[in-house]
């Protein structure tokens, strides 16, 4: 009954949006938890394209936009639906987010889909996710972790590491990335000597730490959190002794890890999504009020002007309408946009053109909403994170 009254209020607030002088997004991230060192400049990118959308004038006949900011906890999937819920009640025309898997997969499927309301996330990357009954109504900037998983057994392999140890984060997120990397290491010949998930926020991990080590391993891969669970177990590895060579994937890349651990983790490498294309370069320019570089930053960016820019398509903010416009303007045919060009995109779709938002990764959606995706390869040098290489 909660859900019907609140699609019905929904859609009543839906009808005649595409004259509406102010047009509310949801910005669902987890601002508390286990990754809260990443989500400020996520928010800021998202934003940052609402506000160069609402500065130009000319959304929806001069329409401005207002982002109403929510707590996903990235961890706790009741706290999530409650905040997406009230999201809804107050009358948003898209949600942006949400952040870690779990919570987005409890999202979509108890308030999105009920409601009629598109979600782009910057950073769910679980692969359930991908066959999820979603009526159309779900995006994603970042890859798969299923691609993922590959990109970290080849850099490995690459790197001569032929054994590692895993910890992965009790999650949809961990399980789905732990599953991922073992089955392509494995093929390209590499040994996974121990598959163990953790848990966020314990006060010890001597015990998951002491059969890592009793496991053995080149390296240890941790497919964690940064804030919570994943850095405090390489704490608890550096402390022990147990390992102090470490692969990150991207839930643990953030500047909060080099800050934690300098030179403690020396020649360490990971991965997360990231580009190198010239939109990357200007995203980069156009944030200067936060840092521009940081994880996920510019998957937020592209994800908000996906769907700013679907609606001028349509015509509407109605999600039921302007869902089928997504994948529409992240893809060829159509004029390149870039950071900081939404403006004149705006122009072009107003005029009948066609737009391709090329933005800050290269967006391309393929798969009825996946991100194709590249990823950046970093390593840890003299106390600092380096980018290393793209792929």
């Amino acid at each position: 009954m909660k859900k019907l009254m609140l699609a019905t209020a929904a859609a009543a607030l839906f009808a005649g949006a595409a004259s509406a002088d102010d047009i509310k997004m949801g910005v669902i991230l987890g601002f508390t938890g286990p990754i809260e060192s990443l989500t400020p400049d996520m928010a800021a990118g998202a934003e940052l394209a609402m506000k160069e959308v609402s500065d130009s004038g000319k959304l929806l006949g001069g329409s401005t936009v207002t982002p109403i900011r929510k707590d996903s906890t990235c961890i706790d999937s009741s706290a999530a639906v409650t905040a997406a819920e009230e999201l809804i009640a107050e009358g948003v025309s898209g949600i942006f987010g949400a952040d870690c898997s779990g919570v987005t997969g409890a999202i979509l499927t108890n308030v999105a889909v009920p409601n009629g309301m598109v979600m782009v996330s910057p950073s769910a990357t679980s692969p359930g996710l991908s066959t999820a009954e979603d009526n159309g109504l779900f995006f994603r900037t970042a890859p798969s972790d299923a691609r993922q998983g590959v990109v970290m057994a080849e850099l490995l392999m690459e790197q001569g590491v032929e054994s590692v140890a895993l910890t992965y984060i009790n999650s949809d997120y961990g399980k789905g990335l732990a599953d991922s990397f073992q089955a392509a290491y494995e093929e390209l010949g590499g040994s996974v000597t121990i598959s163990a998930a953790h848990d966020a926020g314990k006060g010890d991990y001597s015990a998951e730490v002491a059969a890592l080590a009793a496991a053995g391993g080149d390296r240890l891969v941790v497919a964690g959190y940064v804030d919570q669970g994943g850095g405090d177990i390489v704490r608890a590895s550096l402390d022990a002794g147990a390992f102090d060579m470490f692969h990150f994937p991207d839930g643990m890349i953030g500047d909060a890890l080099p800050a934690a651990f300098g030179t403690e983790i020396e020649g360490s490498y990971g991965q997360a999504p990231g580009s190198d294309n010239p939109g990357y370069q200007a995203f980069v320019q156009l944030a200067t009020d936060f840092n521009g570089e940081g994880t996920y930053a510019s998957e937020s960016y592209d994800a908000a002007a996906l769907m700013l820019l679907a609606m001028q398509a349509a015509n509407s903010t109605d999600p039921s309408v302007y869902k089928d416009y997504i994948e529409t303007v992240a893809n060829a045919p159509g004029e390149p946009i870039m950071p900081g060009d939404l403006g004149r995109a705006l122009d072009i779709l107003a005029s009948g053109g066609d737009v391709d938002l090329i933005g800050a990764t290269g967006v391309e959606l393929v798969d009825g909403g996946e991100a194709a995706g590249s990823y950046r390869v970093v390593t840890f040098t003299d106390g600092e994170m380096v980018t290393d290489s793209y792929r």
